[in-house]
């Protein structure tokens, strides 16, 4: 399938980045991109919120964590890639058990686990970070979850949603 446009050519954009970087031997010590940076990367994360609706985010628009075959929103894709890749230089695994949701997967998973705001774990279908490219569920054990509480800030990843330890939110 051929990708058509700026989208097309934002993914591609971010494919090469992330092959780029897995040839790239790590720097020596991980550190806050520059602020221009960090606009840059909200800058895309909200075009896909002008162009798209929550859940509705081609494919073609979000980008590969990796080889996990989880996706999220480009500039999201590439920041936990690195953060990622921190982690595993201070021997600390952090997985992805779910990352970009579809409209229909947030209606599932409501009927499932029920809504947040009534004691349930999902966000009202068409609202979830996950809905936009920008949340994604980390399987963390206790040593990845302090190094995320000390850490996740430097690549743009908050713990915003209380009751989910597990929930980080790329923020930029």
């Amino acid at each position: 399938m051929r990708v058509e446009g700026i989208t097309g050519i934002a993914t591609r954009m971010a494919e090469i980045r992330s092959q780029l970087a897995a040839l790239s031997p790590p720097p020596p010590a991980v550190q806050a991109a520059p602020e221009s940076s960090f606009a840059s990367a909200l800058s895309a994360a909200t075009s896909l919120q002008d162009r798209y609706e929550n859940g509705r985010i081609p494919v073609t628009a979000l980008a590969e964590v990796g080889s996990t075959g989880h996706r999220l929103a480009a500039p999201a894709a590439a920041a936990l890639e690195s953060l990622m890749r921190a982690a595993q230089r201070d021997g600390v695994k952090i997985g992805i058990t779910d990352s970009y949701r579809s409209y229909d997967e947030q209606v599932d998973l409501a009927r499932r686990k029920g809504l947040y705001s009534q004691g349930g774990l999902a966000a009202k279908p068409g609202t979830s970070d996950h809905g936009w490219g920008l949340a994604v569920d980390l399987d963390l054990d206790a040593r990845a979850q302090a190094w995320m509480r000390a850490n996740g800030g430097r690549f743009g990843f908050t713990e915003n949603t209380p009751r989910e330890p597990w929930h980080w939110k790329f923020t930029a």
